[in-house]
């Protein structure tokens, strides 16, 4: 059975329902491109940050490491010289060092005792020196080490031979702070024999993590490459292992694992609330370790997606009130076209064809409804001329163009002029938007361009201040700008700020080139720490020349350059026309790195000074050293000589020994040696003898025993003295020829009684 359908039907299944599924389909297609593209948006933005702050950290680390590592050089360049002067040139070098990094508690470092004893052999034992700080104290302490053995965690760094970031650890010294030892080895023909060290507060990296939230409900971590958080908002979790915290997490995700890789990775994970989170890892490569950190960033998919529903929820919500309108508009077009007549109908299909015209009209003469509907026909093919030429404008991009409404109820004609007003104001908010992206690619570019520049000047203040004062005030279309830098006068105590770069300074101006603190506009920068901005310029401040004139200046911003909480300068850009907030705080930023980078070459400039006063009094030692040489070879010559003398010395002891018996005493008459003859001759044991008195198995009469103690009381006064003695040995009677020599020490003192005895029996 055909379906019959009136006109007001067809209308109604045809039309509208063909609105509607066209509205779903590019509704649907449109808000799944802008829901995905606002997630890849924002994954990026977020990787971006991980990113961007782990290199932060990584800047950070490696600068302390850059410390150890020219001490490690500066330490090896004189460790040919003998230890004792060595400390005297080296260990100074700490104490200047460690007030110019504030943020290190300690240096160290730590000498094998079988490099600096030769006579040492054991592969344990080390010289250990430390200057640090306590309650803000700086203290020294040196004292022997590992005299029983290596500790694990130095025996790690010592068979390493590398240099190694240790395990973060809490510190009872600081109170509970986290802190870590960066250490570099002292290698010597391939041998390790020692290692420098910075124990370094970790407490600047949590107060960065903290601060980082790309989202409202964001946070970032830091961890360590055995899974130690360094950072985490949850007080729960700091200073813990993520693998003891959160295993089922770790394993997973095999976080630890590519955090030790040194990977940069990313995921998504659904926690125990059934919330769904992004996490961004980027690692922290320090030095040339071979153990990496990571920092993280979570953000639940809540924040990164807010934005996209929102938009997804206006443009549902506009979508059904157009769908609403066009519904009654419909309904009202279909109320009116219930009645075809002949003239409506051959209307309606020239309309139906495309004429539409403001000409094409109805003339009915008569009253009656047929009339008021022709009257109405013909105003409706009117307000659709009006709105056809309306929509052509707008099709062609005028969206100034204004639409006659037939009526108050011209819910058509409103919708339309809402459609224009929507599209005028999406065209505002895009156009908002490019400004705003303009701006932020503006900034990027500018902080890459600025950070190219401070990464190959680094090492001349000079060429580094007139190359970034130049650029900026390109980069900001300023006019003029000058760096003046801090400059400490060791001898007075004296700090001014000197100007060290200028660009496009008129030269009267630079009639004065160095202020004090609180002194102008640059001292008044430097002692509130904050900029200052001008925009009602003195006449006589400065003035702008040209080829065609000279005019005044009406802006100018002054920056000071403060690196952890130190003004290390001021930078002055003055410009005919007003910078903007995005340039104001681009020029804030990019402060910040200028001062870091300037912070580097002051500390590397110190250290280069340090090396040349160093090398000044290398070469005096050298001098000394062949002074020294000088004396050791007539020593040398000396030893030789007394060597030869005492080669010959032993040949007559040797050659006595073979034709005498020798027996020597100690100053109470006491046996202290014999030689073989002597034993071979008794018949006895050395063991025996050895501690046997002068006077035992001796029988004297009362007169012999008198004779005989006064000869030793002789001998002990130093004379020598010589005696016959009779003995039986094996039952035979001997008689022995007995010379009695004192020998005196050093200092004249008696210490030892030697008698030669020879055997006078058949002579």
């Amino acid at each position: 059975m055909r379906l019959t359908l009136t006109i007001r039907q067809k209308i109604l299944y045809y039309i509208l329902g063909s609105a509607f599924i066209v509205f779903s389909i590019v509704f649907y297609f449109i808000s799944a491109s802008s829901r995905r593209l606002a997630y890849e948006q924002a994954v990026k933005l977020t990787d971006s940050y991980a990113a961007r702050y782990a290199l932060n950290i990584e800047s950070w680390i490696n600068q302390d490491f850059a410390v150890t590592r020219t001490l490690a050089a500066a330490f090896m360049e004189y460790k040919q010289l003998p230890f004792e002067q060595w400390q005297k040139l080296i260990y100074p070098m700490y104490n200047r060092v460690i007030r110019t990094t504030p943020h290190i508690d300690a240096f160290w470092d730590s000498w094998e005792l079988s490099n600096l004893d030769p006579q040492w052999d054991k592969p344990y034992g080390r010289y250990f020196y430390i200057v640090y700080k306590q309650d803000g104290v700086y203290k020294t302490k040196a004292e022997m080490r590992s005299l029983t053995g290596d500790p694990k965690t130095y025996g790690g760094m010592k068979s390493a031979a590398r240099e190694i970031v240790v395990e973060p650890y809490v510190s009872e010294l600081q109170r509970g702070q986290m802190m870590t030892t960066l250490s570099s080895p002292f290698i010597e023909n391939g041998r390790f024999i020692g290692l420098v060290g910075a124990d370094l507060v970790l407490t600047r990296f949590q107060d960065l993590v903290h601060n980082i939230k790309p989202y409202p409900n964001s946070f970032a971590f830091l961890l360590s490459n055995k899974g130690v958080f360094l950072a985490h908002p949850d007080s729960l979790i700091y200073q813990k292992s993520i693998a003891d915290v959160l295993p089922q997490f770790n394993s997973d995700h095999q976080v630890l694992n590519n955090i030790q890789k040194g990977k940069s990775f990313s995921f998504t994970h659904t926690n125990e609330n059934g919330e769904r989170i992004y996490y961004s890892f980027a690692p922290i490569f320090i030095g040339k370790t071979q153990t990496p950190w990571s920092l993280g960033i979570a953000v639940p998919l809540s924040d990164i997606m807010a934005k996209a529903n929102r938009s997804y929820n206006i443009s549902l919500l506009i979508s059904l009130i157009g769908l609403v309108i066009i519904i009654v508009i419909v309904f009202i077009v279909s109320s009116r076209i219930t009645t075809p007549i002949k003239h409506i109908t051959n209307l309606l299909q020239d309309i139906a064809k495309g004429k539409v015209e403001g000409s094409s009209v109805i003339n009915v003469s008569s009253k009656d409804e047929i009339g008021i509907m022709a009257e109405a026909l013909n105003a409706s093919v009117r307000g659709i001329s009006y709105k056809t030429e309306f929509a052509r404008e707008i099709g062609s991009g005028n969206l100034s163009v204004e639409l006659p409404l037939l009526s108050n109820d011209d819910l058509l004609g409103k919708s339309l002029i809402e459609m224009r007003d929507n599209l005028r104001k999406a065209r505002e908010e895009e156009q908002l938007r490019k400004l705003e992206e303009d701006k932020k690619r503006w900034t990027n570019e500018g902080m890459a361009k600025f950070g190219e520049i401070l990464r190959q000047n680094n090492n001349n203040l000079s060429l580094l201040s007139n190359e970034l004062i130049k650029n900026l005030v390109w980069y900001l279309n300023a006019s003029v700008g000058g760096i003046f830098v801090l400059n400490e006068n060791k001898e007075t105590g004296d700090k001014t700020f000197d100007l060290v770069a200028m660009f496009a300074y008129d030269r009267n101006r630079m009639m004065q080139r160095s202020y004090h603190f609180a002194e102008g506009l640059i001292g008044a920068c430097a002692a509130e720490r904050d900029t200052i901005i001008l925009k009602e310029i003195p006449q006589d401040y400065i003035e702008i020349t040209s080829g065609l004139g000279g005019t005044n200046p009406n802006y100018i911003i002054v920056v000071p350059l403060i690196f952890e909480d130190e003004v290390m300068g001021v930078i002055e850009i003055a410009s005919l026309q007003e910078l903007k907030d995005f340039e104001v705080q681009f020029l804030k930023n990019l402060a910040k790195s200028i001062a870091s980078t300037l912070h580097t070459v002051k500390v590397n400039t110190l250290t280069a000074e340090l090396l040349m006063k160093s090398k000044e009094q290398a070469e005096m030692m050298a001098a000394q050293e062949e002074e020294m040489r000088q004396n050791m070879e007539e020593l040398q010559a000396t030893q030789e000589e007394a060597a030869r003398k005492t080669i010959e010395l032993e040949g007559l002891v040797n050659a006595l020994n073979a034709a005498a018996f020798v027996m020597e005493y100690d100053t109470h008459g006491y046996v202290i040696n014999v030689n073989d003859s002597y034993l071979q001759f008794l018949g006895a044991r050395r063991d025996d003898i050895i501690g046997m008195h002068h006077a035992d198995g001796l029988a004297f009469s009362d007169s012999e025993k008198v004779s005989y103690d006064k000869l030793w009381k002789d001998i002990l006064k130093g004379n020598i003295r010589k005696n016959k003695t009779r003995i039986k040995v094996h039952g035979q009677e001997h008689t022995l020829l007995e010379t009695y020599t004192p020998i005196l020490d050093h200092t004249g003192n008696l210490y030892k009684i030697l008698k030669i005895a020879l055997d006078i029996t058949n002579i």
